[in-house]
């Protein structure tokens, strides 16, 4: 699989985030709180919200997002089936592409700890 550390990756991201978070505030406090009302628990609950975000994740190609939702599904108590299945929907949504991507989310998977079984 690729040789991206997601672990380190997202440590990375954070600690630019971190640091735009004290150069453009306001622009980080606005998308903070987009990110909070928009994952809250609703008529969806947080994992689906997540599950959702991950598909996107893998259509938009972006490796940063596959680390950081796939962490925070892993903390949500989500299993390796409810992640394979979501994998899926992204995998015939996006095609061949996606495939790549969902294979990547299933390094991340496994290197974040997320259970096998």
């Amino acid at each position: 699989m690729a040789n991206t550390s997601y672990p380190d990756l997202t440590n990375a991201i954070s600690k630019q985030v971190g640091q735009l978070r004290k150069d453009i505030p306001n622009t980080m406090n606005g998308f903070s709180a987009m990110a909070k009302s928009s994952m809250c628990d609703g008529i969806l609950e947080e994992k689906t919200k997540e599950l959702i975000a991950m598909g996107i994740s893998i259509a938009l190609r972006c490796d940063g997002c596959i680390g950081f939702h796939t962490k925070t599904l892993i903390r949500l108590g989500t299993t390796r089936a409810e992640f394979e299945e979501a994998l899926g929907v992204a995998v015939y949504m996006g095609g061949g592409p996606s495939l790549m991507y969902a294979a990547q989310a299933m390094d991340a998977w496994e290197q974040f700890g997320g259970a096998q079984a």
